[in-house]
């Protein structure tokens, strides 16, 4: 049999193998697409299975994350460190081979994938880096950064609106290296996608500014191949090939959607083997397809090999660059915590403005800092002055213009983030993190230093009214296991919110605010603890613990000043970071809330649902919990009572409760 056959048939039976034994899985479309896939690793991708971080490889990320036996097949093939035993225990517990695609769990996964659409999200950040760090390094002869992004999409991916998004902003931007296979087989678990579905894709990506190629036979290797050595040629315009596949090709169910989400049966699997000429006991890789396939990965880490040599004549001739690509590359940062110039404040003002002045402080520290917003640069205040906006013009800019696409931002900017040599960031308002939440979660996931700058973070928006003021949304992303919610007080907390995003582990969404907030001596570095005393008490023991997070953080000191001419003496508590105080020592959080002290009171715009473990049964919260109205700021808190008055009556009522 033709080599390039079998291996293909290899990865149709390894796949139909590994979800038969678990009993759980997608088996259609790495046996559909697996001609594609070979195609594209066995005849155009650059990779190094002995260093799947490799900087100049190709990226592929498969959207189609059901399908992730597809990509453990190949892994396994291409002598990435995925054994035949990973293979078997395909969706089992602890296995390198989870039911989809998780980043940082299976060597040679670039990104996590499941949620559709994501992942073509994804490989446009991915692309955008590519070509801002080959503008930027390149020289004469020492092209160091020179790879394609590679997607292989599906019909659902194609039905999401997060493709719509991110594919009009690839191609008003022009990502030249972006080839997507679109894996036609016009099925989807309900049946037949013309139930739903009958856009022409194909030229809704042409009017997006796409190069768009067809290939009637998408089980034609060399078909497939020869469409994409044309996509590649085409470098101002991202390609989509339009592949004409057969879902569960091979097999009794081929071309139905029986076969979509379920294994196919011990009897169809054995009708298949027979189909496709396969004689192989279970879960074997015939010796002549193992001999192909580690030629192949022999082949990428020669190329691995050769841009070594590449980089160390670079690294001779242009020290400088060299130096500042590694800094990229393995992420080193300056000093930021020792950098006192980010703590200076004087003048009250919002968060989103102390925000705005540490982010172009940290733009002058930092030359590889990148993002953006979703249309609203000027009000989220995310714009670094010193700095060009990035387009096809100019791919030296570091100032991304996202427009109104929320959703296709946050993965875009996972992208830019997981390509690696870039610190990215995005913004928008915090009421429409809703928008965004999944990519958001899929950030928190895969553990990876995204910076979400939410502004207008409460009842605070004013006059245009509930729709626009979030409620809800900080106990919504609270609630996301690896996401730190920075709530500000002031300047220096936004600086320490800032430094906290940049130097830690994992995504951290900035809420800030468009209100007008104090400054005060008090707060600093300290906020990097998530929460600390802010005001003490003049007692050992406090009446009450007042504490706040954000623009209450105001309110709950006056409302010390108030209770003190009462002869109460309250201990304040800021806590703009509830994540980071939960990690503390409990000796810590002991000293910061004594369990000594049952009279609590949490003041926060926004529901109550965050306060309740740290104010107890016998404390109490002044919070909102309906939405919001359409009035003047300062009409609102009123309203609301989030006012001095009504604080320190709670006050009083928990004090009165505790005796």
């Amino acid at each position: 049999m033709d080599i390039k056959k079998l291996t293909a048939d290899t990865i149709r039976i390894l796949s139909a193998e590994a979800v038969q034994r678990a009993n759980s899985g997608h088996p259609g479309l790495p046996m559909g697409a697996a001609d594609m896939a070979y195609a594209l690793w066995a005849e155009h991708r650059v990779f190094d299975p002995r260093d799947p971080s490799f900087p100049n490889r190709d990226r592929f990320v498969l959207s189609a994350g059901h399908g992730s036996m597809l990509i453990y097949s190949l892994l396994h093939l291409f002598g990435f460190d995925v054994s035949m035993e990973d293979i078997k225990n395909f969706r089992q517990l602890g296995s390198k081979t989870p039911g989809h695609p998780e980043y940082g769990h299976t060597p040679g996964v670039e990104t996590t994938t499941g949620p559709l659409g994501q992942g073509i999200a994804n490989a446009v950040g991915m692309a955008l880096a590519e070509s801002h760090l080959a503008t930027k390094f390149n020289r004469e002869g020492f092209p160091i950064v020179d790879h394609y992004t590679y997607v292989l999409a599906g019909d659902g991916c194609m039905m999401e609106g997060i493709e719509y998004e991110a594919a009009s902003f690839a191609g008003t931007n022009k990502l030249g290296k972006l080839i997507v296979l679109y894996d036609d087989n016009g099925i989807s678990i309900e049946g037949s996608t013309d139930i739903t579905f009958t856009e022409n894709v194909g030229k809704r990506h042409e009017a997006q500014g796409w190069h768009v190629l067809y290939v009637e036979n998408g089980n034609d290797i060399a078909a497939v191949s020869r469409a994409i050595k044309k996509a590649k040629k085409v470098k101002d315009k991202p390609s989509l090939i339009v592949c004409k596949t057969t879902i569960g090709y091979g097999s009794p169910l081929a071309g139905k959607c029986d076969c979509h989400g379920a294994p196919l049966g011990e009897a169809h699997l054995e009708a298949t083997k027979k189909t496709l000429g396969w004689n192989c006991p279970p879960f074997t890789v015939p010796e002549e397809v193992r001999e192909h396939t580690l030629k192949i990965a022999a082949r990428g880490r020669r190329a691995h090999n050769k841009w070594k040599r590449m980089f160390k004549q670079y690294k001779e001739k242009y020290p400088g660059l060299a130096k500042e690509f590694e800094d990229y590359i393995k992420g080193r940062l300056p000093d930021l915590l020792g950098n006192e110039e980010l703590f200076k404040f004087e003048k009250p003002d919002a968060t989103r403005n102390t925000s705005y002045a540490v982010l172009n402080k940290l733009a002058e520290l930092i030359p590889n800092l990148i993002g953006g917003s979703a249309d609203l640069a000027p009000s989220n205040k995310t714009i670094m002055k010193s700095r060009p906006s990035y387009s096809p013009e100019n791919r030296l800019g570091t100032n991304l213009h996202f427009g109104v696409r929320e959703h296709a931002m946050a993965a875009i900017t996972n992208g830019i983030q997981l390509h690696g040599g870039l610190r990215a960031y995005c913004a928008t308002f915090f009421v429409f993190s809703d928008y965004m939440k999944n990519a958001l979660r899929m950030s928190a996931l895969m553990n990876i230093p995204v910076t979400y700058v939410l502004t207008h973070d409460s009842i605070g928006v004013g006059e245009d009214g509930p729709t626009h003021q979030p409620v809800e949304h900080l106990i919504s992303l609270r609630s996301i296991p690896g996401l730190k919610v920075f709530r500000p007080a002031d300047g220096k907390e936004t600086a320490a919110a800032w430094i906290s995003a940049l130097t830690g582990k994992g995504p951290t969404a900035l809420v800030l605010t468009r209100q007008t907030l104090p400054q005060y001596e008090e707060t600093g570095k300290d906020a990097l603890k998530g929460g600390y005393v802010l005001s003490d008490s003049q007692k050992r023991r406090p009446d009450i613990i007042l504490m706040a997070s954000g623009s209450e953080v105001e309110l709950v000191m006056k409302a010390k000043k108030e209770l003190a001419q009462k002869g109460i003496d309250a201990r304040v508590v800021s806590m703009p970071c509830l994540e980071l105080f939960d990690a503390q020592p409990k000796s810590y959080r002991g000293k910061v809330l004594p369990s000594s002290v049952r009279a609590r009171l949490a003041v926060e715009a926004g529901t109550a649902h965050s306060w309740y473990k740290y104010v107890g049964l016998d404390g109490d919260t002044v919070t909102i919990n309906t939405f919001g109205a359409s009035a003047p700021a300062n009409q609102l808190f009123e309203h609301f009572g989030f006012t001095v008055e009504n604080v320190v009556n709670k006050a009083l009522e928990v004090i009165e409760r505790n005796k």
